[in-house]
Formats: structure tokens, C-alpha cells, sequence
């Protein structure tokens, strides 16, 4: 390690949807955070980890999108992403290409507005607009705020990534390596399986369901001959969702479960077996003690 080793903390915000799980895969290079076109996707800050031997090491922090909190679990997640503004070293916002500045993104400078951080505005998309376009884009954003560095990028191509990691070096202090360097996510085992069988259930159900499903372990040991068992319960609000889950004689239950095994597979590097229940708890999002205990915790 040099002595001009750098390290610190990078939060990404901006709206519902603007693609930042997707930003944080690419520049990880690894899938950490689960991504579905469905708002509200991420509910816990999700640490992931970038080392480069010679630069140093980011650490960055996926937060929840900042948005109006309509009931208990949507308060948690605003206060955690409004919080970790002013612990950071550097703000990442995601914005999409286009002048149109809406309320939402009036909400998110003015709360830009009470830190000193340095904030970099990452313009996502710029592949799915003419290129003349993502000028007039940059200078609707630059006279909102004061920002470090404007980037347009493709997260979804993987334009830019490398300009975005060097911008996060340049105003990273300098300090000692946090992680070793084939770390890239404090995220429990368990609780990235959680987050992957939500994610199937996301990609799979219709646009009503997927707010009001949370997954939980309930067991997950591996047995002689490297095979892994996991249960898992997928909890919904109604009975009415519990028979869309779990579909026509199961077909929904048994599509989201492949879908989940195979991709634990990747990641735990076994073979998986995956059985998967569906509970009804009515109005979890609204229970404190619910959703503590989904792991949605307000001071981790």
C-alpha cells in the first residue's frame, strides 16, 4: 500500500428508478444490489466495496431513493437516505437526461444544500438521448447547484464508469484501507439471498404486489457434500396476493424459486436447494416491529 492510498465513503441518491443499484453493479463489477424497473427496489443502505490497489479503496453506500414517505417502512427509508448526506466524503446523484427539474429533484438540492460534501451529478442514461441533448442537460443541473463534476454516463452500457471512479478519487481523502481487497459487500450472505428472491418476485408479479413483499430466512445450513439448504418465507399484505404468489397450482412460487436458485448458485458457489413458503401479515409496513424485524433497522 503507497502512502497516496485513498479511502472513504460515497453515498448514491436520487429519485426512485434513475438507475443507481444499476451504477453500483457496473462500477463493482459484480451484482451486490438487486435492480427491477419497479420503484423502490432498495430499502437498506447497501455497502459495497471497490479496491484498486494503487488509488485506494470507495466504499460506497446504495440508499434508499429520497422520496415523499407515505407510511412508516417509506419514513425509514427517507431518514436513512437523507442521514448519510452529511457522513460521507463524497455524494453521488443520479439524475435522468432531461430539463424538466421536477419537485422531487427541488427536495433532493435543498437537503444538497445544508452539507459541505462534494457532490458529483452523474446524468445516467445519456444513451437513450441525442447526443446534442446531454449539453443543454448538464447546463439545466449546473445552475441548481454548485457540483463538483458533472458526468454523463450509461450505467446499463457501462459508458463512463472509469471517468466516475477517477472523480471520486480526486476528492477522496487520503486514509487506510478499510476492507481487504477481495471484499465487496458487508451485506450478510443471507440477507443478499433474501434481497435476490424479492428481486425474482419483483421481476415476476405485477405492478400492485411487489411493495408489499418482504423475504425472510428462515434457514439456510449446508449439509455433507457441499449442498446448501435454504427456507425462506415471502410475506405479503393480503390474502388476495398470497394466491397471485403463489400462482396456478404454484407456478408463480415455482418461477420465482428457480430464478432465485440459480442466481444464489452464482453467488454462494454451491448447489442450492430452495424451498420457499408465502405468509400474509397485514399492513407490515406500518408495524415498527415488522419491519425491524426484515431487517430494515434506522441505526445501522
Amino acid at each position: 500500500m503507497t502512502e497516496n492510498f485513498k479511502s472513504g465513503f460515497v453515498t448514491i441518491i436520487g429519485r426512485p428508478n434513475v438507475g443507481k443499484s444499476t451504477l453500483m453493479n457496473r462500477l463493482i463489477g459484480q451484482k451486490i444490489a438487486i435492480t427491477s424497473n419497479k420503484p423502490q427496489t432498495t430499502r437498506n443502505r447497501i455497502q459495497t466495496v471497490y479496491t484498486d490497489m494503487e488509488k485506494g479503496q470507495i466504499i460506497f453506500l446504495d440508499t434508499p431513493g429520497i422520496h415523499k414517505a407515505k407510511n412508516k417502512l417509506g419514513e425509514y427509508m427517507v431518514n436513512v437516505a437523507e442521514k448519510t448526506l452529511g457522513e460521507v466524503d463524497v455524494v453521488l446523484w443520479i439524475v435522468e437526461p432531461t430539463n424538466f427539474v421536477g419537485a422531487g429533484e427541488q427536495h433532493i438540492v435543498e437537503q444538497l444544500k445544508k452539507t459541505t460534501t462534494p457532490v458529483i451529478l452523474i446524468i445516467n442514461k445519456v444513451d437513450m438521448v441525442e447526443k446534442e441533448k446531454v449539453l443543454e442537460y448538464i447546463d439545466t443541473y449546473r445552475k441548481l447547484y454548485d457540483f463538483a463534476e458533472i458526468i454523463p454516463t450509461s450505467a446499463l452500457r457501462g459508458q463512463n464508469m472509469q471517468d466516475v471512479i477517477d472523480s471520486i478519487f480526486k476528492y477522496l481523502p487520503y486514509g487506510p484501507q478499510f476492507y481487504d481487497e477481495d471484499t465487496i459487500t458487508d451485506q450478510p450472505e443471507r440477507a443478499i439471498c433474501a434481497e435476490i428472491i424479492r428481486e425474482k418476485a419483483l421481476h415476476a408479479l405485477n405492478d400492485e404486489i411487489p411493495h408489499g413483499i418482504a423475504v425472510g430466512i428462515d434457514q439456510m445450513k449446508e449439509r455433507k457434500g457441499g449442498i446448501i439448504d435454504i427456507d425462506a418465507t415471502i410475506v405479503c399484505e393480503k390474502d388476495s396476493h398470497k394466491g397471485i404468489i403463489i400462482g396456478k397450482q404454484g407456478a408463480m412460487l415455482k418461477k420465482i424459486g428457480t430464478n432465485a436458485r440459480y442466481e444464489m448458485e452464482r453467488l454462494l458457489d454451491a448447489k442450492v436447494n430452495l424451498k420457499l413458503w408465502v405468509k400474509v401479515k397485514k399492513d407490515w409496513r406500518d408495524s415498527d416491529f415488522l419491519i425491524k424485524n426484515f431487517g430494515y433497522r434506522e441505526d445501522e
